[in-house]
């Protein structure tokens, strides 16, 4: 009848459900000499759980004490304001060429148009004298062979 006991409190053990007095029980049982076969891989549980309750620790614990560390947002504002200021000097020179870059692509790029209308104007010109020459040479050699 013990054992049937026994069981079902390492059941309620397990289930985290019994009281101080059940636990009591469960570690008189399992520190004893006679455990069941079957219950035996409790034992080093039980038994663990017994001699390390007067282990105590001797050793002592050198604390160093807490250094705060404040932050000082002087300090703070000030760098932001250096790095805000460095930012503004270094960038300002680099954003003017950009502006200045963009600006010499966009002429460039009328330039190019400007000439390719050009282009386009001088050799319709072109053909036109070319057209001319061809007429005036057939009437030349027409005026010739009238002659």
């Amino acid at each position: 009848m013990e054992l049937v006991k026994i069981e079902k409190l390492v059941d309620k053990y397990l289930n985290a459900e019994t009281t101080l007095q059940e636990e009591t029980i469960l570690k008189n049982y399992f520190t004893g000499d006679f455990v069941a076969p079957h219950l035996q891989e409790y034992k080093a549980m039980f038994t663990y759980f017994a001699n390390t309750k007067d282990e105590k620790f001797t050793k002592t614990i050198q604390l160093e004490p807490k250094k705060s560390k404040k932050i000082n947002f002087k300090w703070l504002s000030v760098a932001a304001s250096i790095t805000l200021l460095f930012t503004v000097f270094v960038g300002k020179p680099k954003y003017d060429e950009y502006k200045e870059r963009k600006q010499a692509e966009k002429i460039y790029a009328q330039v190019t148009k400007g000439l390719q209308m050009l282009s386009k104007n001088l050799q319709k010109g072109e053909n036109a004298i070319a057209q001319l020459n061809t007429y005036e040479s057939k009437v030349n050699n027409a005026l010739k062979l009238i002659n």
